[in-house]
């Protein structure tokens, strides 16, 4: 695996129009493999399956090792002509944690944490869209459609146009927005007019939550998984969420069912009977 040969592995997955997150993962990938494959060794299953086990002794999560053997596994159909067949996903265990959420409630204090307008525009969209971060960063000023009341994500992961809801109050927020900032071409944008990074909408809702005091285990994706869950508790059906997700598997949307506590908490506890 040499230099030549990764990019032209990034040449294929762009011509056969993989998305550019999905390229960096998976060159990512053959790059950790090449770091412990030091000394060249002819790319094999047996090899693959000694790969796997480094992985699961380091504890590397199931999504992780599943990325890196679907990288290799590409790389060599497409690079070097050979298949590798086995699935070495039948042997790791997935482990089964549900993400942290933030109540409607926190939402809100995030939210009103936030005082820069255009900081709280970015979360506030974020999480009344359900978007992933790269959707956010991407969206352009055309994609939104104040008269049928829906913002268009086109080419989401998985190369798929959706529509979402705009909520009338994130659309008054969207027009203060505008009026001050006078975007151009992307809704959002840097300092240099280019599009605004992934670093910094972090960054502004880590700042938000240390405000709020909230210690939860809280990323930008984690309000993605917010929404969903709201979603779930106020009886919206699942497979609506699958498609203002963009989920290709109803699995996939699924979890946001056992995220949800709303059924939990209706539950007669027999401890109040005593």
């Amino acid at each position: 695996m040499n230099d030549e040969q990764l990019l032209l592995f990034r040449k294929i997955l762009n011509i056969r129009n993989y998305s550019e997150s999905t390229i960096l993962s998976y060159n990512n990938a053959l790059i950790q493999f090449k770091k412990w494959n030091y000394s060249g060794v002819h790319l094999d299953k047996d090899l693959l399956f000694k790969y796997v086990e480094y992985l699961s002794a380091y504890d590397k999560s199931y999504s992780y090792i599943k990325n890196s053997i679907m990288a290799l596994k590409l790389y060599s159909e497409l690079v070097l002509g050979r298949i590798l067949k086995n699935d070495y996903l039948k042997r790791i265990k997935r482990k089964s944690t549900l993400p942290d959420v933030l109540s409607i409630e926190e939402v809100k204090q995030v939210l009103d944490s936030i005082d820069n307008l255009k900081h709280k525009t970015i979360i506030s969209l974020i999480y009344s869209c359900g978007l992933r971060i790269s959707e956010c960063i991407n969206l352009k000023i055309n994609d939104i459609d104040s008269k049928r009341m829906l913002i268009k994500i086109v080419q989401g992961k998985g190369k798929k146009d959706r529509l979402v809801q705009l909520s009338p109050k994130l659309l008054d927020l969207l027009r203060d927005y505008y009026k001050i900032h006078k975007p151009e071409g992307h809704l959002f944008q840097g300092q240099s007019k280019d599009e605004y990074s992934a670093r910094s909408i972090q960054q502004i809702l880590k700042k938000a939550l240390q405000k709020c005091n909230n210690r939860k285990n809280i990323t930008v994706h984690s309000l993605r998984h917010s929404y969903a869950t709201h979603l779930v508790e106020q009886g919206t059906d699942i497979r609506i969420i699958q498609e203002i997700l963009g989920h290709k598997d109803i699995r996939t949307t699924q979890i946001y069912t056992h995220i949800s506590t709303a059924s939990i908490s209706k539950v007669n506890n027999p401890f109040d009977s005593f």
